[in-house]
Formats: C-alpha cells, sequence, structure tokens
C-alpha cells in the first residue's frame, strides 16, 4: 500500500490506496516520469476536491498540511 511522506519533515501522513495514487499522479504536476514529489498548498487542496478526489484522500492531506500554508510531499 502506498505511504505518502512530507519531506521537510519526514513525517508519514498516512496509507492511501492505489487507486487514491493514480489519482494524485494523475492530477498533479510531475517534472518527469521518475518524479514521485509533489507540491501541496490550499489550492491545490480545493483544485483534487474540484476533480472528485476522494474524501479520505483529501482529509489525509488535509491532515499533513495541518496550520501550514504548503508542503512538499512524495509516495513510496
Amino acid at each position: 500500500m502506498p505511504r505518502l511522506i512530507r519531506l521537510d519533515t519526514d513525517d508519514e501522513i498516512g496509507s492511501i490506496n492505489d487507486d487514491q495514487l493514480k489519482f494524485l499522479v494523475a492530477q498533479l504536476e510531475e517534472e518527469n516520469d521518475d518524479d514521485k514529489n509533489y507540491f501541496i498548498d490550499r489550492d491545490t487542496l480545493e483544485l483534487l476536491s474540484d476533480n472528485g478526489a476522494d474524501p479520505e484522500l483529501l482529509a489525509l492531506l488535509e491532515k499533513g498540511l495541518g496550520d501550514d500554508d504548503e508542503m512538499d510531499i512524495a509516495w513510496e
């Protein structure tokens, strides 16, 4: 099961399922095909929501963001 990691703190945000990962990869911009890093901010969360993100995925990302305005995440 894929895990999301917050890069600045190395904290695990949580595990997601394969469908949630496919959605994130399809929605977020990658630098190259091997890139597993993504920038998340409040606008990104709104965009994901507008595009039909799973509510559990959104809640997990919001929890990971906490009081910050932005974060870089990766999946493994």
